[in-house]
């Protein structure tokens, strides 16, 4: 049984198919805003991070929003394995209940931050040669950016509906805000394409940055002002970037490595039930794309990936949510040797599919 599938762009694909493909090629790393989702990616990510794959040759931007912004925040910690398994344990562990608010959830994901992230690692943190971080959040405008919950559900849902006729609506409710490490901000905030601004990260804003990115509308309390950056609310950042919706490579022949938890690429998270709404042929073109086979997820505990449904379907059951978790951490382990052995047989050029 095949665990994994590998799909890719156009560039990305005749590179592969040419045998050029090695790993310095990759210049970036693409997380998705996905929720609990995330845990699929846990073995894929340590098995990266523990060989020292990426960054070897020049510096590697991780990008993301929501859970991977937390993800990557763990990579550039002094101590990443165990930070990455710190993350691992502290997410799954927390225990929402029925009578949990925006305000008490935003308490716990505070809790959960500052669990595995240490204040002491920072400036070594931000101090990284291997890895540059980039936090996609989302400022909220007029009724988004409210804390009453009914105001805010209506300005989500006059976004969601002016999103439905042009996805550049969404713009007039969020403003994208990247918060980036660094010399200089990430290649693609500097192409003409880009809509939004970009703030660099220091030691005052790096974990709020970090919470802003995974605070869901609705569900979790925004970030109020975030130092360094333009005043506001702060919301999660899969508000406007779900999937994937730039062309992250900077050269022609930079690879960007995306590992997703399904073969559907949606653009925002008001998108999902938007079928025509996919990233555009320029978009994936450099994309390398690993995903899980769909007879791998049927091992999976009750044949699925955990999401954030799992919360309400096992809210009187938390033992049985953590243990399905863990138990897909578990079974996920080996994806990342999985792709390893691909590479390096060079048999990725016979499996790879076409985005």
């Amino acid at each position: 049984m095949s665990r994994i599938r590998i799909k890719a762009g156009q560039r990305a694909y005749e590179i592969i198919k040419d045998g050029g493909f090695n790993f310095d090629s990759i210049s970036s790393y693409f997380g998705p805003a996905v929720g609990p989702r995330w845990l699929l990616a846990s073995g894929f990510d340590l098995t990266l991070l523990t060989k020292g794959i990426l960054g070897r040759s020049n510096a590697v931007h991780l990008i993301g929003s929501s859970a991977s912004a937390w993800r990557f925040a763990a990579w550039l910690q002094p101590q990443a394995a165990e930070c990455y398994r710190k993350l691992i344990d502290a997410y799954i562990n927390v225990k929402y209940f029925r009578d949990d608010t925006p305000s008490t959830v935003f308490t716990k994901l505070t809790k959960l931050i500052n669990e595995y992230l240490e204040d002491d690692a920072l400036p070594f943190a931000l101090a990284n040669k291997k890895y540059r971080l980039s936090i996609i959040t989302a400022r909220g405008r007029g009724l988004v950016a409210s804390e009453t919950l009914w105001l805010q559900k209506i300005g989500l849902v006059t976004c969601y509906l002016f999103n439905y006729f042009s996805r550049n609506n969404i713009y007039r409710f969020a403003e994208r805000v990247v918060f980036y490490n660094g010399a200089k901000p990430p290649p693609f905030c500097l192409r003409p394409q880009f809509r939004g601004r970009f703030v660099r990260i220091n030691e005052v804003n790096f974990k709020h940055a970090v919470m802003a990115s995974g605070a869901i509308p609705l569900v979790v309390a925004g970030v109020q002002n975030i130092y360094g950056a333009p005043r506001g609310v702060y919301r999660d950042g899969g508000l406007i970037d779900y999937h994937l919706t730039h062309q992250f490579a900077s050269k022609e022949n930079d690879l960007i490595l995306f590992f997703h938890h399904q073969e559907r690429i949606i653009p925002g998270w008001l998108d999902k039930k938007i079928v025509r709404r996919v990233p555009d042929a320029e978009t994936l073109s450099n994309v390398l794309m690993v995903f899980p086979s769909q007879s791998f997820i049927e091992t999976l505990p009750d044949e699925k990936i955990p999401d954030r449904d799992d919360f309400l379907t096992y809210i009187d059951d938390h033992d049985q949510r953590i243990k399905n978790w863990y138990k897909t951490v578990e079974l996920s382990a080996p994806l990342g040797e999985d792709f390893l052995e691909l590479v390096e047989s060079g048999k990725i050029r016979d499996v790879v599919e076409k985005l």
